[in-house]
């Protein structure tokens, strides 16, 4: 037994781990305890793993539902890095998109069309085509990008020194006003800021480290799942299992009993008692503080986890051409803009919606020229849909399907507006709204990049991945970095808080070879 005072559970699991949630950071995080030797649990209450990973079916499709498009999977990636040391780089299913076209950028305003390359000579070279006296602007912002993303040396999976690392002024700057800091023409200010919904950007809020890794990574080179991003999370689950663990789904936490600051064990929806030396929860931490006994967290730390705001949420359309369909696959993201001014106010209610949104064919294994889906998702605020909060998957009423069916509306018709005549090789459509995220990510108002980021009050959101028990850790996207690339990195900093420090950098290093990453 690991803990004598629990002797008496029926159907009693024991285990070296058990993780709360078996999203990318609880699988992340699982694999890399696995490559350990460690024996882990996954606890995940939905019936498929993979959290923002997971893909549905419709229509004879296979349609993400949150990894669209990926950074840090190049040759030199972080990512790449990571999944090479655990083994699974082989079985990962890319495509990369258009070197000389990563991203195209239409902003209805003007009905001007950018398009960005790839590397820091190809971004400066695009920004420059279209603005020529800020060719020097653009090299200096995106060295300057650079400087911050060395200031975060996980980010690059460098050791991490024992003592307290100290920033330049710029790395808590918010981020609008550290472009501008640099980049004198408004509108290439705008341009330059176009991935904001990939971090949920703000103006005068988000911090410049958040764009600075963001726009990095991408500058890098982007990659996109082939045939959906579900065989990326069974390529995790696979170390996990392979190594003797066990994933339990359609099984969710009911309880952590924790008595002097020390879990002692979890209770699922089934009934089963699992012991374990170390808990880590995988999940947002107000969905957490309500499943632990009472005292665990103090009345202050509810206070504050309750009073960050979560970044917002987001609209998505899943369309099905029709079999005779003749429009294009586009090998890269497509971003629609309506103003330059709007692009830091993102998923705000006091503007018309939508404010933008990202357009995408996403690739199959024999792909042709035509596509036969695309995914259209656009910000959107949770309180967008607080009247309907309180209702239940397919019984939130005639007026939600309503409004459902008017956001469509919008959506199809801004698509008309980028591609005339969209509308006429569309099959079917189905949508998704920030309650469909809620509640199939169990992500708190359906926020799709966590906590936000404030760079006016950094300590708000800044939550360790340690806590106050002495055996339960936290992973996921609410602690430090979010996303594809920043949930991996996080992974790190919760299995190193219970092997050591730089223990798995240094692993991953030597297997990867440090020459080898960016």
């Amino acid at each position: 037994m690991l803990y004598t005072n629990c002797t008496n559970f029926a159907d009693m699991k024991e285990t070296d781990v058990l993780i709360i949630g078996a999203g990318l950071g609880g699988l992340f995080t699982g694999a890399l305890l696995a490559k350990e030797g460690l024996r882990v649990t996954l606890v995940e209450k939905n019936p498929t793993i993979g959290g923002g990973l997971q893909t549905f079916r419709r229509w004879g499709e296979s349609f993400d539902t949150g990894m669209h498009v990926v950074g840090g999977m190049r040759p030199g990636g972080n990512i790449r890095a990571i999944c090479q040391y655990l083994g699974i780089l082989d079985e990962v299913r890319l495509r990369d998109v258009d070197d000389d076209c990563t991203d195209s950028l239409f902003f209805a305003e003007d009905r001007q069309t950018y398009r960005i390359a790839k590397g820091r000579e190809g971004f400066v070279n695009s920004l420059s085509h279209y603005f020529p006296d800020q060719r020097q602007n653009i090299g200096r912002y995106v060295d300057a990008i650079g400087r911050l993303t060395d200031e975060v040396p996980l980010f690059h999976l460098k050791p991490q020194a024992d003592t307290l690392s100290l920033h330049s002024d710029e790395f808590m700057m918010p981020a609008d006003a550290f472009i501008a800091r640099y980049i004198s023409h408004p509108r290439l200010r705008t341009v330059v800021a176009y991935m904001n919904p990939l971090y949920g950007g703000r103006a005068d809020e988000t911090p410049a480290y958040v764009h600075a890794i963001v726009n990095t990574l991408y500058i890098h080179g982007a990659s996109r799942f082939v045939d959906g991003s579900s065989h990326f999370a069974q390529s995790l689950a696979g170390v996990i299992t392979r190594a003797g663990g066990e994933i339990l789904t359609g099984e969710g936490v009911t309880h952590v009993e924790v008595s002097r600051r020390h879990a002692d064990w979890v209770e699922t929806t089934k009934g089963r008692r699992i012991l374990a030396r170390t808990y880590i929860s995988a999940i947002h931490p107000c969905a957490l503080i309500p499943l632990c006994s009472p005292k665990t967290f103090t009345p202050a730390f509810r206070h504050r986890m309750d009073s960050i705001p979560n970044s917002y949420s987001a609209f998505s359309l899943f369309v099905r051409f029709r079999p005779e369909s003749r429009f294009p696959y586009i090998n890269h993201s497509v971003y629609y803009m309506t103003r330059y001014d709007e692009i830091w106010h993102f998923g705000r209610t006091d503007k018309p919606w939508p404010q933008g949104f990202l357009f995408m064919t996403p690739p199959s294994t024999h792909q042709g020229p035509y596509a036969a889906k695309a995914l259209v998702t656009a910000p959107m605020s949770f309180e967008t849909v607080r009247p309907w909060e309180h209702t239940l998957t397919g019984r939130r009423g005639p007026d939600y399907e309503a409004w459902k069916r008017d956001m469509t509306g919008r959506l199809m018709a801004k698509m008309e507006e980028l591609y005339p005549g969209f509308a006429r090789q569309v099959e079917a459509v189905c949508s998704a709204s920030p309650l469909t995220i809620r509640d199939y990510y169990g992500s708190k108002e359906g926020c799709l990049c966590g906590f936000s980021k404030d760079s006016h009050n950094p300590a708000l959101s800044q939550l360790p991945v340690v806590t106050r028990v002495d055996n339960l850790l936290l992973t996921g996207q609410n602690n430090n970095l979010h996303g594809f690339c920043g949930v991996p990195l996080t992974a790190i900093n919760t299995c190193e808080a219970l092997l050591g420090r730089n223990h798995i950098v240094n692993k991953i290093r030597s297997c990867v070879g440090s020459e080898h990453i960016l």
